[in-house]
């Protein structure tokens, strides 16, 4: 386990979110800005735009984007840099990096008027998050991937061989509070889509995640660093990180997320409510260009560039290799074991990966409350309906021509089962909840 005293771990997890908050309030945003050229695009600049025949007459052809490096951003990135954006008329967004999810919220939350962001890309509860407990209404318009995450194990824990199972880890996480000391589990948002798939292959093991170990959030970009040092055991992130980790030898993949549950969803494309209301030509445009990325993004002949744009200093900063290979589906656990042309890895647009099922999000809002970020007593269906804006992806979808096989008739996948085999019915969601053992609700 590691020796550091969990005040150094939060102190150290603290530390990049505390020099986000200062660079926030010191400079603008845009010191943050991964707009293509490094520059503010010029308020002419739609002039000189050639749209699309299809292109929506739109009341604005701005929008500030945040996102953060991570691979699936990449539908906002290649929208911008391959195009898209301009092509529809949105020829002076801006995609601007974030430095953690707490600063993509707070950005959010005060919106471009204030120097914020009136949209992101975003880990799929966070819209719910914040129109329930944030009162800032969002609207969640894409789901931007399905797959694509992993939790990975330091070396030092390497000779338990845990992998899909995580029961390995209840004996070493037993002794380490019998020292007094903790094993240190690291996700990068409470109540996101990483806590929750950490939350749920912990408690499938019999491990109770507020309870037998120390379950703290990190910015993804310091994962690795803080694996390094020693203040995390354990930790759930997007790539390019879990691939990192493997190049630098400092820890392994005990399993993709698509093991976990197949084609799951991940992140989304969410913006303000109130930029949405006020600019719906605007909101289809964006839309459509971020399908289009999204198509983009799934082709084969497509993935080494993707990669090169994405790893570029203003992007990712990393190596082109370290996105490459898990992009492709294939996968160097870092223990021995190698996967080629995963069938569940990340996906952009196969599968219908980008359409926001209703029932996916019902999930998600089921976990906040099992884990008591959501009182029971929440208005599931009631708030799935007012956030999830299904009917405008539908809308660009047609505008782009997608043809009517590959446009979702329903808006629920129907019953999901977990690696487990456990089963959520999105008709009944409080039978899921009540067979879960570990729960905090």
């Amino acid at each position: 386990m590691a020796n550091l005293s969990r005040r150094k771990f939060i102190f150290t997890t603290s530390a990049a979110a505390a020099a986000s908050i200062l660079a926030h309030g010191c400079s603008s945003n845009n010191s943050n800005s991964a707009t293509t050229g490094g520059q503010a695009p010029s308020a002419a600049s739609a002039a000189n735009v050639s749209t699309a025949a299809n292109a929506p007459k739109v009341e604005t052809t701005k929008a500030k984007l945040g996102f953060i490096p991570l691979t699936d951003a990449a539908p906002l990135i290649i929208a911008k840099e391959k195009g898209f954006f301009a092509k529809y008329g949105m020829a002076d967004v801006e995609v601007i990096k974030q430095k953690s999810w707490p600063v993509t919220r707070d950005n959010l939350k005060i919106g471009s008027a204030g120097d914020g962001i009136d949209g992101a890309h975003i880990l799929s509860p966070m819209p719910y998050l914040m129109t329930i407990n944030d009162k800032v209404p969002m609207y969640l318009l894409a789901r931007l991937n399905t797959n694509g995450q992993a939790i990975s194990v330091a070396n030092k824990l390497k000779d338990l061989k845990v992998g899909l199972e995580s029961k390995g880890l209840k004996e070493a996480a037993e002794k380490a509070k019998a020292d007094k000391q903790s094993m240190k589990v690291a996700m990068t948002f409470p109540g996101g889509t990483h806590d929750l798939w950490m939350r749920y292959w912990l408690a499938a093991g019999g491990i109770n995640p507020d309870q037998d170990v120390v379950l703290e959030p990190v910015p993804p970009p310091q994962m690795v660093a803080n694996m390094k040092v020693g203040t995390v055991d354990a930790f759930c992130v997007g790539e390019p990180w879990n691939a990192q980790l493997v190049s630098q030898k400092l820890g392994y993949t005990a399993l993709v997320t698509g093991e976990l549950w197949k084609d799951h969803p991940e992140k989304a494309f969410a913006m303000r409510k109130d930029w949405v209301d006020k600019n719906p030509n605007a909101t289809q445009a964006l839309l459509m260009a971020v399908l289009e990325a999204q198509q983009w993004c799934d082709k084969p002949e497509n993935k080494e560039e993707m990669c090169k744009i994405c790893s570029d200093r203003k992007y990712f900063n990393v190596a082109a290799a370290d996105i490459l290979e898990r992009s492709k589906g294939n996968i160097d656990y870092g223990d021995g074991r190698t996967q080629q042309n995963f069938a569940n890895s990340m996906k952009y647009w196969a599968n219908n990966a980008s359409y926001p099922y209703k029932s996916h999000d019902t999930w998600f809002l089921t976990e906040e409350i099992r884990w008591g970020y959501l009182p029971k007593d929440t208005k599931v269906k009631e708030i799935v309906n007012q956030v999830n804006k299904e009917d405008l992806w539908k809308q660009a979808a047609k505008a782009i021509n997608v043809p009517a096989s590959e446009i979702p008739s329903s808006t629920s996948r129907g019953v999901e089962t977990f690696f487990d085999g456990v089963k959520f019915d999105p008709e009944k969601p409080e039978e899921y909840l009540n067979s879960l053992k570990i729960k905090k609700v």
